[in-house]
């Protein structure tokens, strides 16, 4: 038997009156309900991360920087994989998920990325396909099979719950080939450290 995939859900938006938290709570409902998974909810909003970055290759000189980021950083290093739940502002991706995904880079290494983006029309799939080009670029490994929520307002009831069972099927879906790609690369980082 196998120590389950440790996943780490990464929610990307910190604008107030948001509805990550609930989308967020929808999928970590999934993979709680997956033996082989344990979940590690990381809020953009409850651990903010510093906007001004040191040199390149530098740490950060403040302590109330090299503090912001110990709440994080070491979170995604134990991580086996990650689910960011984006919504799309402007065709993108918030900026508060950027700057999160810049202060790290070995923590992606070898790892797979599944999203759960939402929106209006679009789902939230274009914030999705810019992040892709992202996190290639630190060498992850991005899912095909993302979760879009459209018109995300009226997706969950007032107790969290999809209205749609098409949606449950779609976390389903990607949590499978999460699960699939998290054991494959966990056990070639344990064969053989990834080198970037």
């Amino acid at each position: 038997m196998t120590a389950p995939l440790h996943l780490a859900v990464i929610q990307g938006s910190t604008r107030d009156g948001r509805l990550g938290p609930t989308v967020a709570n929808w999928l970590l409902t999934h993979a709680a309900a997956r033996p082989e998974l344990t979940t590690d909810l990381v809020d953009l909003a409850e651990t903010p991360l510093p906007t001004v970055f040191p040199q390149l290759g530098q740490a950060p000189e403040r302590a109330e920087d090299r503090a912001l980021l110990a709440a994080v950083s070491p979170r995604l290093a134990a991580a086996d994989a990650f689910v960011v739940v984006t919504p799309e502002y402007n065709h993108s991706y918030p900026a508060s998920l950027k700057n999160a995904i810049d202060w790290h880079h070995k923590e992606w290494h070898a790892k797979p990325v599944g999203f759960v983006a939402y929106g209006g029309f679009s789902a939230g799939l274009r914030a999705v396909e810019h992040l892709r080009g992202v996190f290639a670029e630190l060498h992850t490994v991005t899912l095909r099979d993302a979760v879009g929520l459209q018109g995300v307002w009226g997706r969950f009831d007032e107790h969290g719950k999809a209205v749609d069972p098409s949606i449950d099927a779609a976390a389903k879906t990607m949590l499978d080939r999460l699960t699939w790609w998290g054991e494959a690369l966990r056990a070639a980082r344990a064969h053989k450290p990834y080198e970037a």
